[in-house]
């Protein structure tokens, strides 16, 4: 079984049974009980292998048995009983950890995912501004060059989203819209939980949308619930506040989750739960094949599940390609002096725990959190600083397509924040209402200047 292991990490060929080195053909008795074991033998090959066994009679009441094994398998590199095997001439042999993990990254990127599979949807399907917003992001970071894309099906064809016409799975994960019901698995599920059970939910919320937009909830759900941590330094007459978490950590994690999950599994979603002493997050499917929990905490490959998602993650500059997502998350939570997370597979999902103190809370704070300026905020105050602006002129501004996503996701918090104002502020919904950028919001893009 060794052999037929390595066979199976090669070209294949055939193992025979009943034959000397010499290559006599000796033969040998096979019972019921023989093909039993063979067949059990061969239950230790892990992914699991179709090897037939075929009976050459020979001198007397004896049998070759032959097992032919296929190669060039999409499935490689293959194990037995927990070891790879090779052929290296006539012989077969342990396979070297390097050989290994470069087959396992390979297969990662196979011919064959859930996300490079046609979608059987339409380009009416996919949110146009948001795909070339992207566009215009990834051009600006450096990570799109070439002429601009003409039209949408040129966009998807360069970013690997479209093969031979037909829009693929993963275009679906990241620019679907108006949510598609044959995607069920694009759902993000919220909660804030009273204490450190599921007894009693403070806060609750399930979004299916597109990645980019769940990102963004599930950001936008932690300000919500994440008080900031208040301490007075000594020989300061001001309170410092820290976050309860390293913003870049969570959004890490938040990012890895969506990136990495099993999207086969169609009732599968990416789950937040936030509780008193902890915040969780889960993604449906374990992590992937030869990456542990264990080694997450120290140097690793970078192995993909879903590379075209993961792709266009990098464009938007939200990762790098250096397997170092999870050792960043560590360093920043050490240097926030914050419990580095736990990483764990529960019931088939990957599952990332930071150990925390939410219900420690202070008053001034857990109604207004500061929110942070990342390059969306950057670009509505800058808008709004020239001269006041509408609601649909900012969200044209960003490219979002949701208005009530954009509503809360991105105005309210920075009114919250002062940083935002309106120009009638006792009519709120008014249909001549604009937006100016405050004081407070000056100082914020200097300060980010």
């Amino acid at each position: 079984m060794q052999t037929a292991c390595a066979f199976l990490n090669g070209a294949g060929g055939l193992v025979c049974i009943g034959v000397r080195p010499d290559a006599t053909l000796a033969g040998q008795e096979v019972s019921d009980k023989t093909l039993r074991e063979i067949t059990q033998a061969a239950a230790s090959i892990e992914p699991p292998a179709s090897i037939d066994v075929v009976r050459v009679p020979v001198a007397g009441e004896r049998e070759v048995l032959v097992l032919p094994v296929a190669g060039n398998s999409e499935s490689v590199p293959f194990t037995h009983e927990g070891k790879p095997y090779q052929r290296s001439g006539s012989t077969t042999r342990r396979m070297p950890q390097q050989a290994y993990e470069r087959l396992l990254l390979e297969r990662m990127h196979s011919r064959r995912r859930w996300e490079n599979q046609p979608a059987d949807v339409t380009v009416r399907d996919i949110d146009r501004d948001e795909a070339f917003r992207l566009a215009e992001n990834a051009r600006g970071a450096g990570r799109f060059t070439g002429a601009p894309a003409g039209n949408l099906p040129d966009l998807l064809d360069r970013l690997g989203l479209r093969k031979g016409g037909e829009i693929l799975r993963a275009a679906v994960v990241l620019f679907g819209k108006r949510f598609l019901p044959d995607y069920p698995q694009c759902e993000l599920r919220m909660a804030r939980f009273k204490g450190t059970d599921k007894a009693e939910f403070l806060d609750h919320r399930q979004v299916r949308g597109p990645a980019f937009r769940l990102l963004e909830e599930a950001e936008l759900f932690c300000r919500r619930h994440f008080p900031l941590a208040a301490r007075i330094v000594p020989g300061q007459m001001a309170r410092v506040e820290t976050p309860l978490i390293p913003p870049d950590a969570m959004r890490e994690i938040l990012v890895n989750a969506l990136i990495h999950r099993d999207y086969s599994i169609a009732g599968g979603a990416v789950s937040l739960a936030i509780f008193d002493d902890r915040v969780e997050v889960w993604s449906a499917g374990t992590y992937p094949r030869g990456i542990t929990p264990a080694a997450l905490s120290r140097s690793h490959l970078s192995v993909l599940r879903n590379p075209l998602i993961a792709d266009v993650f990098f464009r938007a500059g939200l990762i790098e390609r250096w397997g170092r997502g999870t050792n960043r998350v560590i360093e920043m939570c050490r240097a926030a002096d914050v419990a580095v997370p736990v990483f764990e597979e529960i019931t088939g999902a990957a599952v990332v725990t930071f150990r925390v103190s939410v219900g420690v809370t202070t008053p001034q704070v857990t109604t207004q959190v500061t929110p942070q300026v990342t390059p969306q905020v950057v670009r509505l105050l800058e808008a709004a600083r020239r001269s006041p602006l509408s609601r649909r002129e900012l969200q044209q501004v960003l490219g979002v397509v949701d208005r009530e996503h954009f509503r809360k996701a991105h105005i309210e918090p920075l009114i919250t924040a002062g940083w935002l104002r309106r120009t009638i502020p006792d009519k709120p919904n008014s249909r001549l209402q604009r937006y100016r950028t405050t004081p407070a919001g000056e100082a914020a893009l200097a300060g980010r200047s």
